[in-house]
């Protein structure tokens, strides 16, 4: 079984976590130890292991990702107002060969999706998106992956695999499962305009880190529509993580990457969460102790609502344009907004039911305007091809 690969949490770490306080993190993980082997899985919420695979990485990496740097930064945190149970099951040592790493992650990952716990994975490099992404094979029809990051990851060699072109892995692999890539946060000089250009001929989202940056609530739907989100460390800016080879001076700062992590814990639909080309300092330790808080602190804010004329939660407005006539809600719970858009997937036409794309208020004032929202017109597309 692929669980019997983890390598437990380490002494170093057990011993630290053994003087912090009860109110720490620390105290109320259940880990994975070599005396007490892996934790019981039943009621966990979230399951934390780490990935040690680096072989893949586009520019080689000078040592191993030190896993209990930032556990130990994790565990020192305190404890939110949380009914969140959280284990600890250790790290995924490199394989003989990286498909045998890849194999031992999707095998965990697909195990943990079935128990309903969500992976949090730490992980070197960010082509381990990829097995995490098979994980879902067997388990969903069509995946939705948000990536956090200044490029798009798009190779030219489709055979290539690296943290830099994992994405056209997982456009051409079969079976084909992705239904949906979105991008937070891209650098446009680090993106070729043919990688642009694919993004808009594919009616996949990206969203340059200004637009981002200016306004990080218009995260929140995109991340609200994912299943799988890849968050990138070389997207935040250097002096926030304390390296600067291979690392830029413009990207998100701490507090904007925190709140976008927060985001994608707040979303239902989210099933895993990695953390990729962590560097070995501290500032970055402490920054992914910090991510990894805040995504647990949104999955404590979880409301699953599924928009309906009919229910008294939510209001319906129906805006007529010149092009189509759109059907927005409005939750009067958490003043979050969808719109109906066509869709393909089995599930709404099996069912012959409305598919239903989170968006923004402003969405909606545009489309008064007569302006259709650029988010439905790529969905609508999509719908029909």
């Amino acid at each position: 079984m692929a669980f019997d690969f983890l390598v437990p949490v380490s002494d170093k770490v057990l011993a630290f976590s053994e003087f912090l306080p009860p109110q720490s993190l620390g105290k109320n993980i259940y880990k994975h130890t070599k005396k007490k082997g892996l934790p019981v899985f039943a009621n966990a919420s979230v399951a934390i292991f780490g990935v040690l695979e680096s072989r893949n990485a586009f520019e080689k990496k000078p040592g191993k990702l030190d896993t209990d740097g930032i556990r130990i930064q994790l565990y020192r945190l305190m404890m939110g107002n949380w009914n969140t149970s959280i284990i600890d099951i250790g790290d995924v040592e490199p394989g003989e060969t990286v498909e045998d790493t890849y194999f031992v992650v999707k095998e965990i990952v697909a195990g943990l999706l079935e128990e309903k716990i969500i992976p949090i994975i730490i992980g070197a490099t960010q082509d381990i998106t990829f097995p995490t992404y098979r994980a879902f094979d067997g388990i969903k029809d069509m995946v939705n992956i948000v990536s956090i990051d200044s490029r798009f990851d798009f190779g030219e060699d489709e055979e290539l695999i690296s943290s830099e072109s994992y994405m056209s892995k997982i456009i051409t692999d079969k079976p084909n499962n992705l239904y949906n890539f979105s991008n937070l946060g891209y650098q446009s000089y680090f993106n070729a305009q043919e990688e642009i250009d694919l993004m808009e001929r594919l009616f996949f989202d990206a969203y340059r880190l200004g637009e981002i940056a200016s306004t990080i609530s218009l995260a929140e739907p995109v991340l609200r529509n994912a299943h799988l989100v890849s968050l990138d460390m070389r997207s935040v800016r250097a002096s926030e993580v304390g390296v600067f080879s291979n690392f830029s001076p413009n990207g998100f700062d701490g507090k904007e990457i925190c709140a976008i992590a927060r985001y994608a814990g707040i979303s239902d639909k989210v099933a895993v969460f990695g953390i990729y080309e962590i560097e070995n300092t501290p500032l970055s330790y402490q920054l992914t102790a910090q991510i990894i808080w805040y995504f647990i602190e949104g999955l404590s804010f979880r409301i699953t609502e599924v928009p309906s004329s009919n229910d008294e939660d939510f209001t319906k407005f129906t805006v007529p344009t010149d092009a189509e006539e759109l059907v927005f809600f409005k939750s009067h719970l958490t003043e979050r907004w969808w719109v109906e858009v066509p869709s393909i997937l089995p599930e709404h036409t099996k069912t012959n039911s409305i598919a239903l794309l989170p968006c923004t208020q402003q969405d909606y004032l545009d489309a008064c305007n007569q302006k259709i929202p650029e988010r439905w017109l790529k969905a609508y597309k999509k719908g029909f091809n």
